[in-house]
Parts: C-alpha cells; structure tokens; sequence
C-alpha cells in the first residue's frame, strides 16, 4: 500500500501511527515545521501548498504516486484548496477516503442521523463541509463523517487538567464522540476492503451529553468538578454557541454492517478510563 495522507492533523497522525511498518506513508504539509511530526509517525513528509504553483504540483505528483489516499484539509470559503489544485489527469484510479463532519446533517433536534438521511446543513462551516463532499462524492471518494474527535491530549480529561472545561447545562443536548483509534481502525478496514463511494458516520455507541462528561472527566481524575452554568445564561464565544444550537444522535450501524468495524472504545467512559491508563503508563518510573 502506498498511502498519502493529505493534510496532517491529528487523525492523520493516528492513521499513519496504526499502519507504520505496514505501508509506503507520505504525508502533505504546507510548512517545514511539522517535518518532525510526520517523521515520528512513520511517514515521508512532503511540502505541498496547494496554494502555490509548486505546492500544486507536489501535491499532483503524490496523488499519483499514491494507491491510497486519506483526505482531512478543510475547506475554506473559496471551496476545497485541494480538489482545486489537482489536474483532470491527476486522480487515476486511487481509492481515496474524504474526511468530513457530522455537522452536514445539521440539527435533528435530538433525533438519529443515518447515511442516507439527505444533508441539511445550516452553519457556514458545514454547508462548505457538504460542497467539498460533492466534489470528492464526483471522483468516487468515500465519505467519512467524523463525530467529536477525542483522543491523546485532546480529550475532556485535557480541559479538566488546564482548567479550561466548562459545565454548560443545557438538558436534552446530547452530540457523539469518537475516540482517533477508532477512527483509524475504521480508515484500515475501507483500505483493506478497497470501499470505494461510501458514505460512513463514524461515532461511538453513546451520545452524551457534555455535562455529563465534563463531571465523569473531573471525578475519574479525582479534581473538583467545574461549576455548573445554566445555558440561558452562560457567557460563550460563537464557537461554543454554534455547537449548542445543534443536537442530534450519529448511527454508526452501516460502518459496522458494511465494514466489520468494532469500537475499541464502544463509548467515552471506556475511552477516558483508557487515556488515563496510557498516561499514568508514560509517566510511570522505569522498573
């Protein structure tokens, strides 16, 4: 397998981590700063802007030189940098695998969102979700709608260490989660079974709500649980406005009827109780 992960953030880390040894990795970077990164992971770092005419053709030539190909740079108000910089002679046949968001679905008022309900997305950010799905659904990439991602320092435990977790009660908002592992474990399975032109929500088995983990985060740690702050009256910033004013339950039954694809981590108690595991384990002194 030759693999190019496009954009090198934090699943793609996970991915190229769980396929290390495994496979031919490349991964793109618009900066030199994030060499290191890549280069712990088991991957080539490339230097490919897709802003620039160079960026542009590097970008080409690892589309080519690539059997697989995992998709995460989002897009921007111009659409996707990355469709937008590939030429027609470009994609030849490779299977690629699109990230995206749960948010396309919008708000289902608490209700389940399935893969072939029709997306209705109202924020900004999740109707150019949608658009660059399109563009990636025209070249018979899979789709794979992403949950809240937690994982390895960047978890409801980080907040609660740094102080910076907030308790908003809001009842009845639940939302999904998805620990990377499990999301990697799942690109594997696609790759493996060569899916191509799927559509895949990719979330745990319990949608919660953020409340309720935000004090089982506290409590596992043994720290004081962030006071409580009635919605109505919460001061947020519009980052945190928009994730309230959206509720809906993520089915992820196709991934797993279609893939085979089993949670390490069915839910976010089992996925908190495991990252403090790895970190008391990495901290512990040597024997």
């Amino acid at each position: 397998m030759k693999l190019a992960l496009i954009g090198f953030g934090y699943v793609a880390k996970a991915t190229a981590r769980a396929l290390a040894g495994r496979a031919d990795i490349r991964a793109s970077t618009r900066g030199e700063d994030r060499f290191e990164q890549i280069r712990a992971a088991g991957a080539r770092p490339v230097l490919a802007d897709p802003a620039t005419p160079e960026g542009a053709d590097a970008l080409n030539a690892l589309f080519a030189w690539a059997s697989h190909v995992i998709v995460s740079v989002p897009p921007g108000e111009a659409g996707d940098p990355v469709l937008a910089a590939l030429r027609p002679d470009t994609l030849s046949g490779q299977l690629i695998g699109y990230l995206s968001t749960t948010g396309v679905y919008g708000d289902r008022q608490g209700g389940w969102a399935f893969e072939w309900d029709a997306p209705a997305p109202r924020q900004r950010r999740s109707v150019l979700r949608r658009e660059a799905e399109a563009g990636w659904q025209a070249h018979g990439a899979t789709i794979f709608r992403l949950s809240g991602i937690y994982g390895p320092g960047r978890s409801p435990l980080t907040r609660v260490q740094d102080d910076t977790a907030t308790r908003i009660i809001k009842p009845g908002h639940v939302f999904s989660r998805i620990h990377t592992d499990d999301i990697a474990a799942a690109l594997l399975l696609a790759m493996e079974r060569d899916v191509r032109g799927e559509v895949f929500n990719l979330a745990d088995d319990r949608p919660e709500e953020q409340s309720v983990v935000i004090e089982a985060a506290a409590r596992m740690l043994d720290l004081p649980v962030p006071p409580a702050q009635d919605f109505d009256e919460a001061q947020m910033s519009p980052m945190q406005a928009s994730f309230y004013a959206e509720c809906r339950r993520v089915s992820n039954a196709r991934a797993k009827a279609v893939l085979g694809w089993r949670l390490r981590y069915p839910t976010w108690r089992e996925g908190l109780a495991a990252l403090i595991d790895e970190e008391k384990a990495s901290t512990a002194p040597a024997p």
